[in-house]
């Protein structure tokens, strides 16, 4: 594995959750869905587009409330979040045909946590090899659609 050692950037990830707001909180309170990318919005959780997606159609559904812990999220909330995984697995099989589903949240910095503040599920179409020679040997994603794409796809099958 190749390092690339950037020290100048020490200041900017030691600070910059300390001074920016959270992206989902953010995006939940603005009135562009298609800008902030929210396909669905429920009564507990939204549905968003991952900005770095793993694969096409990569989305999270996050709880409007701010918590940074499963355990203290209402089980209201909680019943919303699978109900809409589940929603999400069928949108998925539909629109991609994918051949499996991958489901997961990290909870933490430590577990790999890229908002740690914010609990999210993560629900993405995975297929037999999508983990390519890009992927693997060059750190590189390849997607066939914007999320702009998607974004239509997704929220056209949520609302059809």
């Amino acid at each position: 594995m190749d390092y690339l050692w950037t020290p100048w950037r020490y200041a900017y990830v030691s600070t910059a959750e300390k001074t920016m707001g959270c992206v989902f909180c953010e995006a939940a309170a603005a009135n562009d869905d298609r800008k902030n990318h929210i396909v669905y919005r429920g009564r507990q959780c939204f549905i968003i587009l991952n900005m770095f997606p793993y694969t096409a159609g990569h989305v999270m559904i996050v709880p409007y409330a701010h918590l940074d812990e499963l355990r203290k999220l209402p089980a209201a909330a909680a019943h919303e979040m699978i109900e809409l995984s589940q929603g999400m697995e069928g949108v998925f099989r539909d629109l991609y045909h994918p051949d499996g589903i991958n489901l997961g949240m990290n909870i933490g910095k430590a577990a790999g946590a890229g908002i740690a503040g914010h609990i999210h599920m993560h629900v993405l179409p995975r297929w037999i090899a999508d983990s390519n020679f890009a992927t693997v040997v060059c750190e590189t994603r390849v997607l066939p659609e914007t999320l702009d794409e998607t974004w239509k796809k997704i929220t056209g099958a949520l609302r059809g």
